[in-house]
């Protein structure tokens, strides 16, 4: 690379997600010197964008738009083709967002740290090594796949970004995973046209849920077509001329069955091991994400982690908050941290969307509290004609709240626009809005917001 083969900077960051792209935009904006390592040109932007939450949500689209008549394979080979467009759109807009600001340089190579403040990128041209005052981990996780014979080196296994990536449908997609990924893939797929089987390796759906919330939501996918087979242990994966057979246990029985992709949805685990974390004296959990304090210091105080690598909830907007917590690290009056955090909603995206915050009945009742539950059917909420106009009207919303001092301590609501009532219940949360407020509160209409009336209304105390 000849001149450029070293580059000094006030700030590296390595990795193009949200936080660490935030960081650096807002600190070139301002003069800095900032230089950026991506290891692929696929990823410019991160995982949301790329491979992740925006593709992902728009199969959902797309997949409830195929009409029984709509022959499937050709349904979902137009649908992949906008999906990736939509994607390099995002890909180049997030890339000429950093490489437009004249004090950033993107650089695209795998990077490895070779000191606490250097780091050698191999990059097309050769290797480069950066040096910088201050650095940012932000490289994101990657899948997890279970150490099960045969899996790991099956040509039918599939990442999720394998999959939305492939043009053929296949016809028999086996899930290994019950969480919210797998069950966001096996809702779209099942509507594309796939027979979907999801092995949950766990005793219980959705566990981390109350059981009135679980069964709902599984008995909306099963009568969608999903099979859902429970505390199944996978055994083997043996691969054949035309598919796989996948060798499992469920309710003392050995069982097997045929998949043409097998989807690995068992996680994902900090990206940190190429980074040579050693080198710089950057300390690691058990799991390999990079230890970091409620200001997400690491053990090197000029070194930062933010999202998924630093082991925390693995969300977009996680890392877009851990951009404020370093910002004002960096900039502000360094107040902000992690701890500040409360009512932080989750959402999976089958259809309806399954939204989450705060604790489930069961959470609150084992912290002591005593509670008052709301909870009611989406068909029989009189006050959310939305759900009839658009002919959803599936699903249930449940509020847990404190009999004594009326605080909202948690809702899931299984409904349309779940993923946006909730940010209104977590708000309310955040600052302390009674649930008597919420339910007497003036709404606009008709609107799926409005529900909250109802249901609050039919809030009861409980044993």
């Amino acid at each position: 690379m000849g001149a450029m083969d070293t580059l000094q900077a006030d700030v590296l960051v390595v990795g193009y997600g949200k936080g660490g792209k935030t960081v650096a935009a807002k600190l070139g904006r301002l003069g800095k010197r900032v230089v950026l390592v991506e290891r692929s040109d696929q990823m410019y932007g991160g995982t949301c964008p790329n491979v992740g939450c925006v593709p992902t949500k728009s199969l959902v689209h797309h997949s409830r738009k195929r009409r029984p008549e709509d022959d499937a394979q050709e349904w979902y080979e137009r649908s992949v083709a906008k999906v990736q467009a939509v994607a390099k759109m995002m890909r180049d807009g997030n890339y000429e967002g950093l490489t437009s600001i004249e004090s950033v340089t993107v650089i695209t190579g795998q990077a490895a740290f070779t000191g606490s403040h250097t780091v050698r990128v191999e990059t097309a041209n050769g290797p480069l090594t950066i040096t910088a005052e201050t650095i940012l981990i932000n490289t994101g996780s990657e899948p997890i796949v279970l150490d099960v014979p045969g899996l790991r080196s099956s040509q039918y296994l599939v990442t999720s970004t394998d999959l939305i990536q492939t043009t053929v449908l296949p016809r028999r997609l086996t899930i290994i995973g019950g969480g919210y990924l797998g069950l966001e893939f096996a809702s779209i797929y099942g509507q594309f046209g796939s027979k979907v089987t999801v092995l949950e390796t766990g005793p219980k759906f959705l566990k981390h849920l109350d059981d009135d919330i679980a069964t709902a939501a599984e008995d909306i996918l099963r009568d969608e077509g999903v099979e859902i087979v429970t505390d199944a242990r996978i055994i083997e994966v043996r691969d054949g001329d035309s598919g796989a057979t996948i060798v499992y246990e469920s309710e003392g029985r050995q069982q097997t069955l045929e998949a043409d992709a097998v989807l690995a949805a068992t996680g994902r685990a900090p990206a940190t091991r190429d980074l040579a974390l050693d080198a710089a004296g950057v300390a690691t959990t058990k799991r390999g994400a990079v230890r970091v304090d409620e200001y997400l210091r690491t053990s090197q105080s000029h070194i930062y982690a933010l999202g998924d690598v630093n082991g925390g909830p693995q969300f977009t907007y996680i890392s877009l908050d851990d951009s404020r917590i370093v910002l004002d690290q960096l900039l502000g009056e360094g107040r902000r941290s992690t701890a500040d955090r409360v009512a932080v909603p989750y959402t999976v995206f089958i259809t309806p969307p399954l939204a989450t915050v705060g604790l489930t009945e069961r959470e609150a009742r084992a912290a002591g509290h005593r509670l008052k539950v709301a909870s009611q059917a989406v068909a029989e909420i009189l006050a959310m004609p939305r759900a009839y106009a658009v002919e959803e009207t599936r699903g249930v919303m449940k509020f847990v709240i404190d009999a004594d001092s009326d605080e909202i301590l948690g809702a899931a609501l299984l409904s349309i626009d779940a993923q946006e009532i909730i940010n209104t219940i977590a708000l309310a949360m955040r600052h302390g809005i009674k649930a008597a407020e919420l339910r007497d509160a003036v709404y606009n209409h008709p609107t799926s917001t409005e529900a909250v009336n109802d249901v609050l209304a039919t809030a009861v105390l409980t044993d």
